[in-house]
């Protein structure tokens, strides 16, 4: 397993908010096209042996991701991210939420903004995130459900993909 060096992963709880950081040694263009272009993302967004199903991927503002993790034994969680707004090569702002397969968003459980940026250093892309929640309870859900650790994973398999 890969080692965590370079992410930091912090809760706020007070501000309801979950803030990620992981440098990638590679170049602004590539990390942006690994988030920016389905047959990129899909390859490293479900933690393995989980994989990607999308079903509508436009990387637009006003457009959305509805897609399902697929387990081992063939069940699938969807999601539904809808782009608001999107700076190229700098970031965007994008809700997500559980969803039927039709992009229903499930209330049931948490639902966050993820307000993230690229920082290009040269030889290597610094990715932020911060995902925002409209209660501290649906960020406690969020990191029951094991976001953190799924995420971790993901970001990992992101930094193989792109070496």
């Amino acid at each position: 397993m890969k080692s965590n060096q370079g992410l930091i992963f912090s809760v706020e709880k007070a501000n309801r908010k979950i803030h990620v950081e992981k440098e990638f040694a590679a170049p602004l263009e590539k990390v942006w096209d690994a988030f920016a272009k389905e047959d990129q993302i899909s390859q490293w967004f479900a933690p393995k042996p989980w994989k990607v199903e999308s079903k509508d991927f436009n990387f637009a503002e006003g457009g959305r991701w509805l897609f399902a993790m697929v387990g081992p034994e063939g069940e699938k969680h969807w999601s539904v991210s809808k782009f608001i707004s999107i700076d190229p090569l700098k970031g965007y702002v994008a809700s997500d939420a559980f969803s039927d397969d039709q992009g229903n968003i499930n209330e049931q459980f948490p639902q966050s903004t993820w307000h993230a940026d690229f920082v290009d250093k040269g030889d290597s892309t610094l990715y932020r995130v911060d995902l925002v929640f409209d209660s501290e309870d649906d960020l406690n859900a969020n990191l029951e459900m094991g976001f953190q650790e799924g995420f971790t994973v993901c970001l990992n398999q992101l930094e193989e993909q792109l070496a």
